[in-house]
């Protein structure tokens, strides 16, 4: 570990985990009805941050029933759009107000260094700012029709109802952010549930929006076991619309509930994004691109570039700098100054880490760096090295599952067709990069990979103006700009006759 002096916690967040954390339900910080509590813990050292309450299926239902009552009989479906918008406004301010306790919060429960966490409360001010714009833009359209008589035909843009939210761990704040931002704007009521092992800053964002001034009830949090609240969740009659970021075998469970009320379902699944290197790139550039889309955040990203398809021409050199690069990247606690990579969630998921990279060398191929876990003075944490991995064919498993941490599968090809054909060989489509210096070849590949997301000459930038989401066992739907409006509200057609 860096012998650098661990950056303070900033002081609000730890007057925030010093009291066991309860859950938002109707306006109102309440215990779990079962009374019973569970821990969370930091990825960094495998101690115990504080403890959260742990709720159950009745607590969903007096959720629920909080965010069924605030959009029928509370103010929230009186206010005007403007008054949605003021909200969402000050709510961003607030974000502004408390981006380091944001940070910090961020880094303590999900592990990611805060030079990156940092960047959380503005880029989720950003978001509720965008959608406070939308709030005021819901507009319908006329419809002229070729029907007898004289016919007005028009169409109105009306919020779903009662929205639950779903989340993962690895982005774990602006995740909730995003689950927040478009059906606040459009008029809808939301029952929260954030990972349990990242409740944290969920929770923190859960004060702000009651500091904001939110009607009661039209945000509710509920924390707990995964399993026990998403069933209760997507199989409650009361509940319109499912959105679900996580794995794709939870997201298949999720349609197979929300199936039974033909809920409406936005979901963000699994990726194995292809990252596609042409000997013509900027090689500076690519090589730098390749690093940052599969180790930032320990691997943890959904649309991670794992599959790095590099041309056979360069192969050899790129792989090898490829290792050189990942070597400069400092592991260790995420609040050292000098860390680039924290450790990943938990021990559950460093294990199944170390066991695909395992299974990558029984299947034949190379550790060419990385490829075990944390060195002297990390041993408590769950750290696994930026590992990269050489001689690998894109039928393997470690070429075709999503590991979720930081090893890249590195897979030679020698011709444009080739790499499209290879990097279309996956059930998932979530994203996909290329860098290429030439324009023509860098929209023919974009336009045939089969991915909801691509980038040239970049890798993961998103903006909440620019839909994001998956093609295949990706997911359903977009999330963000004009898409996430669509995905929460309803067209509803009316006919009146003027005769």
């Amino acid at each position: 570990m860096s012998t650098n002096t661990l950056i303070p916690l900033n002081r609000n967040a730890a007057e925030f985990i010093s009291k066991p954390k309860k859950m938002l339900i109707n306006g109102k910080w309440v215990e779990a009805l079962s009374g019973e509590t569970s821990q969370t813990y930091n990825p960094a050292t495998g101690e115990v941050i504080t403890s959260v309450a742990k709720g159950g299926k009745e607590d969903i239902d007096r959720a629920v029933n909080a965010a069924r009552k605030a959009f029928e009989e509370g103010p929230w479906p009186k206010l005007k759009p403007n008054e949605r918008a003021k909200l969402l406004l000050k709510l961003a301010d607030l974000l502004d107000e408390n981006a380091e306790e944001i940070a910090h919060l961020e880094t303590l429960e999900n592990g990611r260094s805060v030079k990156f966490s940092s960047a959380m409360a503005p880029n989720a001010a950003g978001h509720f700012r965008y959608y406070a714009g939308w709030a005021t833009r819901l507009t319908g359209e006329t419809i002229p029709t070729s029907r007898p008589g004289d016919v007005f035909n028009y169409t109105r843009r009306e919020p779903i109802g009662v929205c639950g939210a779903i989340n993962p761990w690895n982005g774990p704040f602006m995740a909730a952010v995003m689950k927040l931002a478009a059906p606040l704007s459009t008029g809808n009521t939301v029952v929260l549930k954030p990972a349990s092992e990242t409740p944290l800053g969920t929770l923190r964002l859960g004060e702000l929006i009651q500091e904001a001034g939110f009607p009661d009830g039209v945000v509710n949090i509920v924390t707990g076991p995964g399993s026990t609240l998403g069933n209760a969740l997507t199989l409650h009659p009361e509940v319109d619309k499912i959105a679900f970021t996580g794995s794709t075998d939870v997201g298949k469970q999720i349609m197979k509930n929300c199936a039974e009320t033909i809920k409406k379902v936005t979901l963000e699944l699994g990726g194995k994004s292809a990252h596609i290197i042409f000997a013509d790139a900027d090689y500076e550039v690519a090589l730098k691109n390749a690093a940052n889309a599969i180790f930032m955040n320990s691997g943890q990203v959904c649309f991670a570039g794992s599959r790095l398809f590099v041309e056979g021409k360069i192969y050899d050199k790129f792989v090898a700098d490829l290792a050189d690069y990942a070597k400069t990247y400092k592991l260790g606690n995420g609040f050292d100054p000098d860390t680039i990579l924290g450790p990943v969630i938990s021990a559950k998921q460093k294990q199944s880490v170390l066991n695909y990279i395992d299974i990558g060398q029984s299947e034949g191929a190379e550790v060419i760096t990385g490829g075990d876990a944390a060195e002297d003075g990390l041993i408590q944490g769950y750290y696994v090295k930026p590992t990269v991995l050489g001689n690998v064919r894109n039928d393997m498993k470690i070429a075709q599952d999503e590991i979720f941490g930081p090893v890249v599968a590195a897979i030679p090809f020698h011709s444009v067709e080739e790499v499209i054909e290879m990097a279309n060989k996956s059930i998932y489509g979530l994203g996909g990069g290329i860098c290429t210096t030439d324009v023509r070849k860098a929209h023919k590949v974009a336009h045939a990979m089969r991915t909801g997301n691509v980038w040239v000459n970049t890798y993961s930038l998103v903006d909440p103006a620019s839909p994001f989401g998956g093609y295949k066992q990706s997911g359903i739907g977009r999330e963000n700009g004009s898409a996430a409006i669509d995905a929460y509200t309803e067209i509803k057609n009316v006919w009146i006759n003027l005769d």
